[in-house]
């Protein structure tokens, strides 16, 4: 019994060694053939879910990144000749972040479009904002009235000129929708003035076309301009709070549907000091009429506009000293919060804050304006006069660093770009003044401070 016993675990011993050898075998055999197989830089150790069906978006350049020529992209490899990779071995990409989760402190500008549509005219100014300035936002107004003549009949013509731009150089592109055309108006409305829609729908609708038909490309919509002023806002029932925020609401709703990611930015009110509530809300009032209608469900940021009069940036209104030899009074004569940039911005944060929320700012135009190299300006501008083009260059970097440490703006989009050339440096055009590119198309002094800002503001964003 005792020899039979050995001879079963001696034949049990050669078994399972022979079992283990097998098993060896075939374990090795595999690992070669993955190996063989495939590439180690091709696994992600941390992959656990399908590729997406779909080819993930072009990845644009952070905000961070520094003011470099973008390379062009390169060809796509030509499609495995082997078996694809088991899902759970593909590598998973790393999407930037939807432009509404990115929440650093970004900076662009408004640039308009080459009026004779010419794409290296159009590239050249999106090639200096993006690689020279490092600026990494445009804004771009886009016209309703002018798009969308006739109901459903839309004339794309400048945004397909614009956006290819936008694309070839990763800039994010921030479009402000104005101006109802005569047909989306109301029955007896002044069709003289600007207005909005009757049905705040048709406006909707047009928004949602556009995003559809460029997406991928814009990342933020602001929802009308200075709606606080009659002057944007002509309508049967006067200025109107209420009935801006349901423009609002149905834009929101419908523009969300499509693109959760894209940013919705309140309508910039006007810092008028004026409050007749005909002509003009003041604006801390109409941000009170707005917040009160529900504004702040709404809006993922609140839209911000000044443009500084000629007192700097950090002044607020009730500490600006007298200036005697100042050609326009207004900050020294009669003090109020709209002349003074931190006075406004600094109040609109307040209100927001004092109801619960912690809603951002987009100061979606800003900017200092000088009239030292024009000549002039027309009746209404002569702050312009006041401002030399050393102030000019010195306040607006000013007014960067502010916004980034006050901490409750998001964007910041300096007015302007290119408006001087395009239309023809004349004075009388108060758009001009403000524009960083001067007579002969040469840069004003503010090109070269606002560069040397925003490689700064990387480098120590990147420390």
């Amino acid at each position: 019994m005792a020899v039979e016993s050995r001879t079963v675990r001696r034949h049990l011993r050669i078994f399972v060694l022979a079992w283990l050898g097998i098993t060896a075998l075939i374990a090795m055999m595999t690992f070669l053939a993955v190996y063989a197989t495939y590439k180690p830089e091709e696994l992600d150790a941390g992959a656990g879910n399908a590729l997406p069906l779909q080819s993930p978006a072009p990845i644009l350049p952070s905000p961070d990144a520094t003011a470099s020529p973008i390379p062009s992209p390169s060809p796509s490899p030509a499609p495995p000749t082997t078996a694809p990779l088991p899902p759970t071995l593909l590598p998973i990409p790393s999407p930037s972040p939807l432009p509404l989760n990115d929440l650093r402190y970004q900076v662009g500008i408004q640039v308009d479009y080459s009026p004779d549509f010419n794409p290296v005219n159009q590239d050249n100014y999106y090639r200096s904002v993006r690689q020279d300035l490092g600026l990494t936002w445009v804004k771009q107004q886009v016209r309703w009235q002018l798009m969308e003549s006739e109901p459903g009949d839309i004339d794309w013509s400048v945004l397909d000129f614009v956006m290819p731009s936008a694309r070839r150089f990763g800039v994010k592109m921030l479009l402000s929708i104005v101006t109802a055309p005569d047909w989306a108006r109301e029955a007896d409305a002044d069709l003289s003035q600007h207005g909005p829609p009757a049905d705040p729908h048709s406006f909707a609708d047009f928004a949602v076309a556009i995003v559809q038909r460029y997406a991928g490309t814009v990342h933020a919509i602001e929802v009308w301009n200075e709606q606080n002023i009659n002057r944007e806002w002509t309508s049967t029932q006067g200025l109107s709070a209420e009935r801006y925020v349901e423009l609002l609401r149905v834009t929101a709703e419908a523009l969300r549907a499509v693109d959760p990611g894209i940013i919705i930015i309140s309508g910039a009110l006007s810092p008028t000091g004026l409050n007749d509530a005909i002509r003009a809300t003041d604006d801390f009032v109409y941000l009170d009429q707005m917040i009160a209608a529900g504004m702040l469900e709404w809006a993922d940021c609140v839209g911000a506009h000044h443009n500084g009069y000629n007192i700097g940036p950090s002044l607020r209104y009730d500490e600006v000293p007298n200036e005697p030899s100042a050609i326009f009074r207004g900050p020294f004569d009669n003090p109020h919060h709209s002349w003074s940039f931190r006075s406004t911005l600094e109040g609109y944060a307040n209100r927001i804050r004092s109801r619960g929320y912690d809603t951002r700012l987009c100061v979606t135009e800003f900017g200092w304006s000088s009239a030292e190299d024009l000549g002039g300006t027309r009746e209404g501008s002569e702050f312009a006069l006041d401002n030399s083009l050393s102030e000019q260059a010195q306040w607006i970097p000013q007014a960067l660093s502010n916004m980034r440490d006050w901490g409750f703006v998001w964007l910041a989009i300096i007015w302007n770009f290119n408006y001087g050339p395009q239309a023809g440096y004349a004075p009388q055009n108060d758009n001009v003044l403000y524009s960083l590119i001067g007579p002969g198309y040469t840069f004003r002094p503010a090109y070269d401070s606002i560069r040397t800002w925003q490689r700064q503001h990387i480098a120590e964003a990147n420390a």
